[in-house]
Parts: C-alpha cells; sequence; structure tokens
C-alpha cells in the first residue's frame, strides 16, 4: 500500500511540474513509466474499480508520453496493459449490474477509453511503419464514432496527421489512403466535423499527393481531389494547385483560362499572382501567361511592388528570345525612372541583375557593341557624378568592351569614372593596366601591377564579398602576367610574377598560373625561335615553380600526392625543352639541371632515377663541351667545376638505381668514368689519381675507355703523359688478349704509344725508355708475323720511326745503338708490300 502511494505521488507530481517546463518530456515519460510500473506491480487477484481505472488512465499516459518522444516501440506494452485493464473493468462494471440500461450505461464509459487507446495504437503503428495495425485500429476507431460522434474531429485529425507524416516520408499510397479516410470520417456527422477549411485543406494535399506519386496515373484523382477542395472553400493555394495540375496533363489554353477565371475574385497577394505567371510561362503557355500579367496591374493600382510584375514580363522577354519586345519595356522604365515612377530599391537591384547578365551574354559571344547598349540600360539609372561601387564595376565592364572594340580613348574615360567611384579596387587598377599595356605604356603598367600586388596581398574591406574572394587578387595578377606576355612586355609580366608568387598563399592556384604562363611562353619561344627575353621568362617561371614546391611543405592543403603531379608536370616540360634547344647547348644544359631540380620533388622510383641520372650526365656532358670551346682560363675553370658537380650527384643516384635492376648493357659507369677524368685532368684536379687507381683495378674495362682516356690526358689544358702512357699500355694488353687481334686497332694503340714513349726530336734518351720503346717494336713484328692486315702505312711509320731512332743515336756516337735501332727499323722493311722498292 505504502509503495502504490508513493508511486501516486510520484504520478502526481509529474503532472504538475508539466506546464511549469521543470523537466524535460523524456523525463517526465521516464517518471510515467516508474510511477506506473510500480501501480501495476501493487495489483491485487481482485483490484477494486478506482484501482483500475487509475491504470486504464495511467498506462495510456504513459503509453501516450512514449510515442510523443518518438520511442513507440516503448508505449505497446502499455497500450496492451490499458486495453487488459478495461476488459477487467468492463467485466467488472457488468457483474455489478443487471439492468440492461445500466450496462449501456458501462459499455459507453468504456468504449470513450477503448477508443483513445485504439487511436494511441495506431500512432504507435505509424510511427512504426506497420501500416495494416494502424489501418485495424483506425477501423474499429471508425466503427465506434456511431456511439461516439463527438470523437468525429479528433479521428479526422488524426488520420490526417498520419497522412502528413507518410507524405513527408514518400509513402504516397499511404499517404493517400490516410488523407481519404480523413476526408472520409470529416462527413460523416456534420455536427461534429472538421469544418469546410480543414476538409479542403485535407484534401488540397490529397491532391498533392496524387499529383506527386504519379502524375500520368493518378491525374483524375488530383484533379478530382482539388476540385472538391475548392467546392469546399475557395483558396489561393487551391487554385494554384489546380493550375498546376492542368498544365501537368497538357490541358488545352481555354481550360487554363476557365480555372483562371473561376479564381480572379478571390483576395490575392501580388507575389501569388507573379508566382501563378511565372507557372504558366515556365510551362511554355505564352498567350495565357502574358495576358494573366497583362491583368495583374489593374488588381494591384496602388501597391508600391508594381515593378515587380514589369521585371517578370521583361525576364521571360529576354527567355522567349524576344529582345526587341524587352528592350522596348526597359526604355519605358526608364523614362518613368525620371518622371515620378521610379521602381523601388529592390526591383531596381533586380533590374541591375538583368541588365547586366544579359551584357555579359553578349560579352562572352564576342558581341561587344550589344553588350554597351545593355550597360548603358544600367548606366541610365544612375545620376551625373554619383558616387556607388556597382557604378564602378560598371564603368570598368564598359572599359573592356571599349578596349575590345579598339575604343581606347572611351576605354580610358570609363576607367576614369570607375577609379572616381571606387578608385582603392583590384578591379580598377587592373582596368588601368590593361590600358597602360595596350598603349604600351611600361611604367604605369608597372605602377598598376605594384598597387594591385599590395592590394591582393590586404584586399580592402568595402570590396563587395560577392566579387572579391581569397583567389581574386592572384587571379588577376596571373591574368595581368599573361596579358603582359601576349603583348610582349616581359619586364611588366616578370613583376607580376613576382608578386604572384610572393604573395599567393593557395599553391594549387599558383601552380595553375604558372603552367598557363608556361604553355604561353612556349608557344611564343617556339614561333620566335628561341627569342632570349622569352628564355629568360621561362626560365623564371621554372624558377618560381621550384621555389613554391620546395615551401609548399608547410602548406596543410597542398598534400604530397598534389606535390607529385606539379612536379612531374614542370620536369617533363623541362626535359622536352631541352631537348627541343639541341642547337643552344648553354639553353639545353639550363633546362635539363632545371628538369633534374624539379624531379627531386618525385618519388624516387625507377623511371625518375633514370630521368635524373640523364639529365646531369646530359648537362655535365654539355659542360664539358661548352669548356673545350672557351678561350679564358677562368672561363674554362667554370664550366669544368659545374660539370664535375652534375657528375658527383649524378654517380650518388646511380648507385642507387643500381640496385633496381641489370643494367650490365648500360653504358652509364664508362660515360662517367670518361666525364669525370676530363673534368679533373683539365682543372688539374690532385683526386685525378685516386680516379685512375680505381679504374687499373677494374676488370672489365674496355680498350675504346682506356684509349679515350689517353686521349683526354693530353688534351689541352691537361698534360698527364704517364696517365696517357699506361692507359695506352692497358690497351695494347687488352688488344693482344683478343682470340683475333684486330691490327687495325692494334696498329693505331701502338703508334699512339711510341709517339708518347718516344717523342720526335730527342736524343738523349733513357735507356730503359728505349728499351720499352724496343718492346713496342718488337710488339709489331710479331703482330705482323701473324697476319697480313697491318695497315701498309702504319709498317712504312714504324720502320721510319726505327731507322731514325737509331740515326739519332748516331749523331751522338751511340754507335752500337744506332746499329741496332736502324737494323730493327730493316725488319720491317720485308713487311711492305708496293712501297719496299721505293726504301730499299
Amino acid at each position: 500500500l505504502q509503495v502504490e502511494e508513493s508511486a501516486v505521488s510520484l504520478w502526481n507530481w509529474t503532472v504538475t511540474k508539466h506546464t511549469a517546463a521543470v523537466i524535460s518530456d523524456e523525463q517526465r515519460a521516464k517518471l510515467r513509466f516508474v510511477a506506473c510500473r510500480l501501480v501495476c506491480l501493487c495489483e491485487g487477484s481482485d483490484p477494486p474499480e478506482g484501482t483500475i481505472r487509475r491504470q486504464i488512465l495511467m498506462s495510456m499516459k504513459t503509453g501516450k508520453a512514449w510515442i510523443d518522444i518518438g520511442k513507440a516501440g516503448l508505449a505497446d506494452g502499455f497500450l496492451e496493459n490499458a486495453t487488459s485493464c478495461i476488459e477487467k473493468l468492463y467485466a467488472k462494471l457488468r457483474k455489478g449490474s443487471e439492468d440492461e440500461a445500466d450496462i449501456q450505461v458501462h459499455r459507453a464509459d468504456v468504449e470513450k477509453s477503448l477508443f483513445r487507446v485504439l487511436s494511441y495504437q495506431a500512432e504507435s503503428a505509424v510511427a512504426q511503419g506497420d501500416f495494416q495495425k494502424a489501418v485495424m485500429c483506425v477501423q474499429r476507431c471508425k466503427d465506434m464514432l456511431m456511439k461516439l460522434p463527438k470523437e468525429t474531429c479528433y479521428l479526422s485529425i488524426l488520420c490526417y496527421n498520419f497522412g502528413v507524416e507518410t507524405y513527408e516520408r514518400k509513402r504516397y499510397e499511404q499517404s493517400s489512403f490516410w488523407l481519404s479516410q480523413s476526408y472520409d470520417i470529416g462527413k460523416m456527422d456534420m455536427k461534429y466535423s472538421v469544418g469546410k477549411e480543414m476538409q479542403a485543406k485535407v484534401l488540397r494535399l490529397l491532391a498533392t499527393t496524387y499529383f506527386e506519386w504519379d502524375c500520368s496515373l493518378y491525374l483524375d484523382k488530383a484533379l478530382k481531389a482539388i476540385s472538391l477542395a475548392n467546392q469546399e472553400n475557395l483558396h489561393p493555394a487551391g487554385f494554384f494547385l489546380k493550375v498546376k495540375i492542368l498544365l501537368k496533363s497538357g490541358a488545352s489554353d481555354e481550360d487554363i483560362k476557365s480555372a483562371l477565371a473561376e479564381f480572379m475574385h478571390l483576395e490575392m497577394s501580388l507575389d501569388f499572382c507573379l508566382n501563378t505567371a511565372k507557372l504558366l510561362l515556365e510551362h511554355g503557355r505564352e498567350s495565357v501567361g502574358f495576358d494573366f500579367l497583362k491583368s495583374v496591374p489593374e488588381r494591384f493600382e496602388s501597391s508600391p511592388d508594381l515593378g515587380k510584375i514589369t521585371l517578370l514580363h521583361i525576364e521571360f522577354l529576354l527567355q522567349n528570345k524576344r529582345e526587341l519586345l524587352a528592350k522596348q519595356k526597359i526604355e519605358e522604365v526608364i523614362i518613368g525612372h525620371y518622371t515620378g515612377k521610379q521602381l523601388l530599391p529592390e526591383a531596381l537591384n533586380q533590374l541591375h541583375i538583368i541588365l547586366w547578365d544579359r551584357a555579359a551574354k553578349h560579352y562572352e559571344e564576342k558581341s561587344y557593341s550589344e553588350a554597351l547598349h545593355w550597360y548603358n540600360y544600367s548606366v541610365s539609372f544612375y545620376t551625373p557624378g554619383q558616387i556607388d561601387q556597382n557604378l564602378a564595376k560598371l564603368q570598368r565592364n564598359m572599359a573592356s568592351c571599349y578596349l575590345h572594340l579598339k575604343q581606347v580613348d572611351k576605354a580610358k574615360e570609363a576607367v576614369k569614372q570607375a577609379e572616381r567611384c571606387d578608385p582603392n579596387s583590384i578591379f580598377t587598377k587592373f582596368s588601368v593596366y590593361k590600358i597602360a599595356v595596350m598603349e604600351n605604356d611600361t611604367d604605369k603598367a608597372m605602377e598598376a601591377i605594384v598597387e594591385m600586388g599590395k592590394l591582393a596581398e590586404k584586399p580592402s574591406e568595402h570590396e563587395d564579398k560577392l566579387r572579391v574572394d581569397k583567389n581574386t587578387g592572384s587571379n588577376l595578377l596571373s591574368l595581368a602576367a599573361q596579358i603582359a606576355l601576349e603583348n610582349d612586355q616581359q619586364i611588366v609580366a616578370i613583376k607580376a610574377l613576382e608578386y604572384l608568387s610572393e604573395h599567393l598563399q593557395d599553391c594549387q592556384q599558383l601552380f595553375s598560373a604558372l603552367k598557363c604562363l608556361v604553355r604561353l611562353m612556349l608557344s611564343k619561344v617556339m614561333a620566335e625561335n628561341a627569342e632570349k627575353s622569352g628564355i629568360f621568362v621561362l626560365n623564371y617561371l621554372f624558377s618560381a615553380a621550384h621555389k613554391k614546391l620546395a615551401e609548399s611543405f608547410t602548406e596543410e592543403k597542398f598534400t604530397g600526392d598534389m606535390r607529385t603531379l606539379e612536379a612531374h608536370w614542370f620536369r617533363k616540360v623541362a626535359w622536352n625543352l631541352a631537348v627541343q634547344f639541341k642547337d643552344s647547348p648553354e639553353k639545353m644544359r639550363d633546362f635539363f639541371v632545371l628538369s633534374f631540380k624539379l624531379s627531386q620533388f618525385c618519388p624516387s622510383d625507377k623511371a625518375v632515377l633514370v630521368a635524373q641520372k640523364t639529365c646531369l650526365l646530359m648537362a655535365a656532358a654539355i659542360d664539358l663541351e661548352m669548356g673545350r670551346q672557351q678561350i679564358t682560363p677562368s672561363e674554362q675553370t667554370e664550366f669544368f667545376s659545374e660539370a664535375l658537380q652534375h657528375l658527383q650527384t649524378c654517380k650518388e643516384i646511380w648507385k642507387v638505381l643500381k640496385l633496381t635492376g641489370d643494367f650490365t648493357k648500360d653504358p652509364t659507369d664508362t660515360l662517367l668514368l670518361l666525364y669525370e677524368f676530363e673534368a679533373r685532368s683539365k682543372l688539374n684536379d690532385p683526386a685525378l689519381h685516386n680516379l685512375m687507381e680505381s679504374v687499373w683495378e677494374q676488370p672489365q674495362i674496355e680498350i675504346k675507355t682506356l684509349e679515350i682516356i689517353a686521349s683526354l690526358a693530353m688534351e689541352s689544358p691537361a698534360r698527364y703523359p704517364v696517365l696517357c702512357k699506361k692507359a695506352l699500355r692497358s690497351a695494347l694488353n687488352l688488344h693482344r688478349k683478343q682470340a683475333v687481334i684486330d691490327a687495325v686497332k692494334f696498329s693505331k694503340c701502338l703508334h699512339s704509344l711510341i709517339n708518347i714513349s718516344l717523342p720526335t726530336g730527342l736524343t738523349d734518351l733513357d735507356t730503359c725508355v728505349l728499351q720499352e720503346v724496343w718492346d713496342y717494336f718488337e710488339d709489331a713484328l710479331s703482330v705482323l708475323s701473324s697476319t697480313d692486315a697491318y695497315p701498309e702505312m702504319e709498317i712504312l711509320w714504324l720502320m721510319t720511326r726505327a731507322w731514325n731512332t737509331g740515326i739519332f743515336q748516331y749523331t751522338v756516337g751511340k754507335y752500337k745503338e744506332a746499329e741496332q735501332w736502324c737494323g730493327l727499323g730493316m725488319r720491317f722493311l720485308n713487311h711492305l708490300g708496293s712501297l719496299k722498292k721505293s726504301y730499299e
């Protein structure tokens, strides 16, 4: 008993706090849940009537509370308990009454509660998507209305709410059922009906449901529903919907005119009339639409918003390509503006937008004179001397048209007006800049660029937000650079690019601008056969890209993938440029170096490593070639030093690259060796000897490589006879080891070795040197005895050289040596062919 009393107290407390907003709806539902459960737990085997009635009330209210907070699933148990308690109550009441009249009273009493519980169960079922259960509950309620006619309004509105809920979920079939039920229930008892306005509202939503569900299939039902709605209660919404359905059904103009006539006496707002006219015109019913539009001013003669009708008329004339009629209408508005029939500010702004849009369309079509015509309409609404930012924009747009028409003086006048209205606008400065470039006024163009750069860094606070965003400044600077390049004003272009690269925060936008400018310069440079200033600008663009790539690591929005994509684009274009400049070594070298630098921002995969290696090898080769051609020692040193730097980097890349695959047939090792040898030898680098120590140890070195090393060792300004001899000796040894000696190549190698070892004209030669050279001659005789392919002129040269060495010995009194060398020379005589007799 104490628990039950506490539960009832909790319930009552919750009820008292309902209006005080002390607790939330969810907290209230939870408190009711607790109180109700406690009361149910306290129920005895034969509870009194009052206890049962309390349980019915508490279970119903708790169930409804859960439904209201969107937790319908929790309501079902309480509603079922309420039904069970109602049955208990009815049984108890019947038990104590034998009179039929009393039983009827008790039944009516119980049915009221049962009706409410069934309606709540229907609400719960709809919320949970159980359509069949909801239909069953509502049908039972509907059957009870004969005895409970006062509930007609409640049940009709409940079904309407179900219709709204299912309509919003786009369950059109269910929605049409509930709305039909709502309308039918509303007609059951006129005394307790929801009223004509509500019935019309139900039918309008039913018509809308059919219309949106499947207009082609349910068009007749939609029309029937809206016609019934309008019979119940005429309302502008019903009128609009009927016109909408008629238009969708493809009704004739006459039918639509009849529908319009039905509602002409209705009180409708101007906006509603305008929306109706729009609907007609958008569906291609021009005749009906314009007639309706013409009738509207009569109804709203005193309205200050009459301008809206004119605007709509102009808009649709333009949409239907009736430009001449639209112009006449606009000219009427301009006359009205100066004769006391001004448009309201909002309508005037809208008209300006229409005029500017039409002008912009003509501008895009390159009909600049026509664009000016529409801009001039807009100018007509401004008074002389008026200062307005929109007027400044208007004048700038007109200046652009004049420039396209080559009417520079008019363009200058328009820009002057823009400066008067909005001097601190970046757009105004850009207009000044365009004219300066067109007039080839470099100083003024530079001045305008500087001002644009400052404004791009700190946009003016008064700039119209619709026109200026964070990218506007950079876009204009990029465009300024492009205009300058197109007009051969490279200095101005570079100034714009400097501001662009220094102040632009958005990396992606900067790279887009740089790529655009690179493409532009490529076409110019190729067309002008690599004009010098153009190459300078291209170099600047690539250097700016490299600089921004290096800085981009701190940009959060600029991802690694974005960086890689941009780096690949620039490195590939630089590579292609290098290849195209094959007739200009210096340019070729510069672009190969740029390509390498840009590739360092790409992932080091095999393809990129190969490209890097090739760029550096090519750059080194070109530096060496240019070093050979320089006259001054300082220039030579500079080129050879640069080549060496490229080679050092290339060697590191080559080490990594060789780990990625088989490069046995790749000549890179040889090229690196030869290039490094040449650079170090011509720089007189002490590290040359260390380099050569590693070379002599290589088992697979080729003869040709050794012969080139020998040649380079003595090529000015290098002079390394010892290295030259060593390389030639190694080459000669390799020649000897060949399975079949190539006599021609052998002879050339031997010739070079004898030349370096036995200088012409020297008589005071060391015995060791003479012995070494003697061995070379013996080598030649050995080869001669085994082949007939030894060149005869080389045999003659060997014979003559040996003989002359003997003669030199003779002149210094070394008769024994002289006899030996002259004898050596005569041993070659027998190997001569046609020349033998001449020397015998």
